[in-house]
């Protein structure tokens, strides 16, 4: 399994028992649709390897407290503390409307309510206070705040997101 098949899932933080359970903190906001995995991929020096899960169950709301098949001891459980954990992308539950996954709008096509066509989505910005759509429009650079009230609808099947931003902020990277 590649890491791009995958998806970010969490980390595991610290050791919960003596006898080899682990607490993983989940990057979602639905951790219960995670309580009942089978297996799950650990990054191992950059190797997604495969452990299966002998029983695991929510605690104390966002953590995740997971028992790994043949990992018994502290010491076993040690040799996983802050790995990243992943599954699937096909493991994601699918999203209706306007709400999204970053991943799977690369590539869609931006409009906008006045300005007309934007650009191309090349990449999320998640690392500010905000996050923001960085597209492409023939080189330059535009970034548009991912606002639920910008958003005004999001077409899968013609891979188009329509947005309506403040007048004026498109041309702002525009001019010269």
């Amino acid at each position: 399994m590649k890491k791009e098949d995958c998806f970010y899932l969490g980390k595991i933080v610290k050791k919960y028992s003596f006898k080899g359970e682990l607490l993983a903190k989940l990057d979602t906001d639905e951790p219960n649709l995670y309580d009942n995995l089978d297996a799950i991929f650990i990054d191992l020096r950059g190797n997604l390897v495969p452990f299966f899960i002998e029983s695991s169950q929510l605690h104390k709301s966002d953590l995740l407290r997971i028992k790994f098949e043949d990992v018994d001891t502290e010491a076993d459980a040690d040799t996983l503390l802050k790995s990243e954990l992943y599954l699937p992308l096909e493991l994601l539950p699918k999203l209706e409307g306007n709400k999204f996954y970053f991943h799977e709008i690369i590539g869609f096509s931006i409009k906008d309510e006045y300005f007309g066509n934007v650009g191309v989505i090349k990449g999320i910005n998640d690392s500010t206070a905000q996050a923001l759509f960085e597209i492409d429009r023939d080189g330059i650079e535009i970034l548009i705040p991912m606002n639920d009230e910008f958003i005004v609808s999001v077409d899968r099947n013609n891979k188009m997101i329509t947005v309506s931003t403040p007048e004026g902020l498109i041309d702002l990277y525009l001019s010269e």
